[in-house]
């Protein structure tokens, strides 16, 4: 008796069901992983901003609701941009960096202080009914408009002047007036996202040698200003002030300390009661150093590490150089803003206010990190057997 068809085994590799976000295992990956980390920042989250909320005769849950409701649009704006094709990115890359800069020209105009207010020494948000933060959204813009122009520019790249040259004054606009809000972190992100993915275009690497040298005049003016200055004098001795302008750094190397091997518990980190200040936003890589240890920091950095490779990958596969770049812009975005985090927490870098990506309080930069990520989903579909390119 002859065997039925069901009954023979499936001959050739075994492929990933269609989910809608096109075969293959790199869109699945991007997906997983995304979930992952923002499940794990939401309950790192509560644990670390619980008390400071209470504090304030706010609920106990206050800020992890925000958060979350946050991620719920985050998600959304995600499932939209995987869906769209990656190409009409490439379309709007002027009129978004136009925007954005418009955008960030009205934070800082004297006469807009009514929509644009100054909180915490600095004017970095919209609010207009609902509350923008331009400076995130520059993020984005920079990575499409930059690889959209390293597409045309690319046979130009010898050239300082033709070559170069366009992106030069781009960014420069772009991160003056991130700059006059001021929001340094946020200008140093931007300012080493355009040049990696010119970079990765082909750009000579004298022509980067030489940028770097007309840039450091600037940061070392921007990081000679009042409490950057501090900062950067706690950072190089940091015994020398514990109590004072090294009391950040200090108490991030106590809280991780703390943590040994496997922490001290959920919910159990002394830190976040006054010691750690912005334990839910700046340093919150400390708290889960000392709530979850070693084993918990091992962990993070190995998802991040993983979601970073797999959107290199992604770029790799990318069906055209525009693909390519923009994945590469959007996969730097995560590992810049991650590494230097966790690089202040361990006191190997100088605080910089950069948040942890899927896990810092703060819903704008939780929905841009969301929608980069979308934007290398979208590029994955894309790909050679992804559902995008068949249709």
């Amino acid at each position: 008796m002859s065997p039925r068809p069901m009954d023979i085994a499936p001959v050739g590799p075994v492929r990933l069901p269609d989910a809608g976000l096109g075969r293959g295992w790199e869109a699945a990956a991007v997906l997983g992983l995304t979930l992952l980390l923002l499940s794990f920042g939401l309950v790192a989250l509560y644990s670390a901003s619980s008390v400071y909320a209470l504090r304030q005769g706010l609920p106990d849950t206050y800020y992890v609701i925000r958060q979350a409701a946050g991620a719920g649009v985050g998600m959304a704006c995600l499932v939209a941009c995987a869906l769209l094709p990656y190409r009409l990115w490439e379309k709007s890359a002027w009129p978004l960096l136009v925007i954005s800069g418009l955008a960030l020209l009205v934070v800082i105009l004297p006469f807009t202080r009514s929509i644009a207010p100054e909180i915490n020494g600095a004017r970095r948000w919209l609010q207009l009914g609902v509350t923008v933060q331009p400076s995130e959204v520059a993020k984005v813009a920079i990575i499409v408009w930059t690889a959209a122009l390293a597409v045309k520019k690319a046979s130009l790249f010898r050239s300082l002047g033709k070559g170069l040259g366009p992106f030069l004054v781009g960014w420069g606009v772009v991160l003056l007036l991130i700059l006059a809000e001021p929001h340094l972190s946020t200008a140093l992100v931007i300012g080493v996202l355009g040049p990696l993915i010119v970079f990765a275009a082909g750009a000579r690497v004298s022509h980067f040698v030489l940028l770097a040298l007309l840039a450091v005049p600037v940061l070392l003016h921007q990081l000679s200003v009042g409490f950057r200055a501090a900062r950067i004098e706690a950072f190089l001795n940091p015994a020398n002030d514990p109590g004072g302008a090294g009391f950040q750094v200090h108490q991030s190397l106590v809280a991780l300390g703390s943590g040994g091997l496997s922490g001290v518990g959920i919910g159990q980190g002394r830190q976040k009661f006054g010691f750690l200040p912005e334990a839910h936003n700046d340093f919150v890589f400390a708290m889960i150093g000392e709530e979850w240890g070693f084993i918990g920091v091992v962990v993070l950095v190995v998802l991040y590490t993983a979601i970073v490779m797999v959107g290199f990958r992604i770029a790799r596969r990318a069906p055209d150089q525009f693909g390519e770049l923009m994945a590469i812009g959007c996969a730097s975005l995560i590992a810049v803003q991650a590494f230097l985090h966790m690089a202040v927490g361990l006191a190997l870098a100088p605080p910089t206010g950069l948040p942890l990506p899927l896990i810092s309080y703060g819903r704008w930069n939780l929905i841009v990190t969301l929608v980069a990520l979308g934007m290398l989903i979208s590029v994955a579909r894309a790909a050679p057997g992804g559902k995008a390119a068949r249709a």
